[in-house]
């Protein structure tokens, strides 16, 4: 993308530097510059959110080694200044975290399905009939309580209204093979991996020589292009998410397989452009950029960060396009000649109070929720604080999950995954059912009590450390750092694994003691335990005693 294409992009965002948000910049949000021949539009990681939304983009997002204080680790004023974005806009708000609660109530709150469709319907209407893709990076069906309840074939009817062409997958797999294997057959576009296949033993039960679980690629043959979608799921799967649900299934980056996959295409001259629809988040599409040739672009997820203008490695083009369907994604390409001659890269923000709810898919969203709508809009308390999740080391609403494990399991240390995924409530709003619920609907989500020593404690902050800080990104394996309640810790980020953790302390400030044993609580376990009610039961009644938090 060139220099003056990006400029455009931030003056039609309201975000140049001679620009202040005014109501005209928001009627252009959404009126593009014609360019090329072909478009692409890409959302990942909306977590099933169908309904609008805030979501707070993180204040730490602590890169290391080689990923130091470049994108996609930079917050707050630092990514103003290196995007040239002015603080107090439109786009500030939806870029960053800074005073996050003023600019979500004057600026409203982002994404929802309907809002979406309608913008997804004016930019495929804009370049005519088969001349768009659109297409899904993966956690789509997964993160609210209705998708949990419907093992994601709620969002399965949203994005097929929505026309979804492709889609790949993360929290999709957690409800088990069979289940992932019906709803990709009620999907009415292609499911495609090129990095899951079945396990030997599968693949001699199943009598077959082809390993592959799901299709690799697929070509989309539109009036102006030829275009090659390989997908990419989450490499890490059996490791961050419980192996059991998907014990037939090999997955990793796989990334000899890859190259194959992209000589094929190449070789038999099959496609004009070859994109890699990717879930394994952008550090390791940097890292997978710089060791794969013939990608054209990355069209990256999973790490949930909001890119607004591509990374350039090599010859390929690296992006994310954030999460919680506040972003849509929108790449124009220049084909001619059998070939990529262009492109532009635009990463729309979602504002729903901009756009018209598109009526069809609004109809679907209130026929899915009338079932359940009681218990969803179940008062539970009143938030006093912004409540969020997104931060690499903790969130105001991950504490209340920590503070109703310890008081309810009378634990004096808990822990609570560092999962990206949850919607930010304002200072002031009613916390309901459904809020607790977008923190947790997941199919694993008992609790537990278990007695740990403080060097077992101290060992398990040091591999989560290690999954979220070591320099080499094949070696992080998803998620932030594992929230603690009831103690304290050092991290330095920076040091070597099994030396970032340090003055691990109980809440009174006693040192812990290596050898003694302490009670600990949680949720969410990989590995089986013996386990007691799911999170959700746990902090309801925690926070119907509280009635504030």
């Amino acid at each position: 993308m060139k220099r003056r294409q990006f400029l455009q992009l931030l003056t039609a965002l309201g975000i140049s530097p001679h620009i202040v948000n005014s109501r005209a910049s928001d009627a252009n949000l959404y009126q593009l510059p014609e360019f090329g021949n072909t478009r692409i539009l890409h959302f990942t990681d909306c977590h099933a959110q169908l309904l609008p939304i805030y979501y707070r983009e993180p204040s730490i997002n602590i890169g290391v080694g080689n990923a130091k204080n470049k994108p996609p680790h930079l917050t707050e004023q630092a990514w103003l200044n290196f995007f040239g974005v002015k603080n107090g806009t439109r786009a500030a708000h939806a870029f960053t975290a800074l005073e996050f609660n003023h600019a979500a109530q004057q600026y409203g709150k982002m994404g929802g399905f309907a809002y979406l469709a309608s913008l997804i319907k004016q930019l495929r209407a804009e370049v005519g009939d088969g001349n768009s893709l659109l297409l899904d990076g993966g956690d789509t069906w997964q993160g609210s309580a209705t998708a949990l309840w419907t093992k994601g074939q709620d969002m399965l009817a949203a994005c097929n209204l929505l026309g979804v062409d492709v889609m790949t997958g993360h929290w999709e797999f957690t409800y088990g093979q069979q289940q992932v294997l019906e709803n990709i057959a009620a999907f009415n576009g292609d499911f495609v991996a090129q990095n899951i296949n079945l396990s030997e033993e599968a693949q001699f039960a199943a009598e077959t020589e082809n390993a592959s679980v799901f299709k690799p690629y697929v070509i989309k043959h539109l009036k102006n292009a030829r275009v090659a979608i390989i997908g990419q799921a989450f490499p890490f799967t059996p490791i961050a998410n419980p192996k059991h649900f998907i014990p037939d299934w090999q997955f990793g980056i796989a990334e000899h397989a890859l190259q194959s996959l992209i000589n094929e295409i190449q070789t038999n001259k099959k496609a004009d452009v070859i994109v890699l629809l990717s879930h394994n988040g952008m550090d390791v599409d940097l890292k997978l950029a710089t060791r794969v040739t013939g990608l054209d672009v990355i069209l990256g997820g999973h790490t949930h960060d909001a890119i607004p203008k591509p990374v350039l490695v090599g010859k390929t083009w690296v992006t994310n396009a954030g999460s919680h369907g506040k972003f849509l994604a929108v790449l124009d390409l220049e084909i001619k000649n059998g070939r990529l001659a262009d492109l532009r890269y635009q990463l729309l923000p979602v504002f729903s109070n901009l756009l018209t709810a598109d009526s069809a898919m609004q109809r679907l969203i209130d026929d899915i929720r009338a079932p359940f709508l009681e218990k969803l809009r179940q008062p539970l308390a009143v938030a006093e604080q912004l409540l969020y999740r997104r931060d690499n080391f903790r969130g105001s609403f991950d504490q209340i999950l920590l503070d109703a494990l310890l008081s309810r399991t009378e634990s004096e240390i808990a822990f609570s995954p560092g999962f990206r995924w949850g919607a930010t409530l304002l200072a002031g709003d009613t916390v309901y059912f459904e809020d607790l619920l977008n923190h947790t609907a997941i199919s694993y989500p008992n609790t537990y009590v278990s007695a740990l020593s403080g060097a077992e404690i101290k060992a398990i902050l040091e591999d989560v450390a290690d999954n979220l800080f070591n320099p080499d990104p094949y070696y992080q394996q998803g998620g932030d750092m594992v929230r603690v309640g009831g103690m304290t810790f050092r991290c330095n980020a920076e040091a070597k694994m099994g030396a970032r953790i340090s003055e691990c302390r109980l809440g009174n400030g006693e040192l812990l003691l290596p050898w003694k044993k302490y009670k600990v609580s949680g949720w969410a376990a990989v590995n089986k335990l013996a386990c007691a009610e799911p999170i959700w039961d746990l902090a309801e009644k925690y926070l119907l005693d509280k009635k504030t938090v």
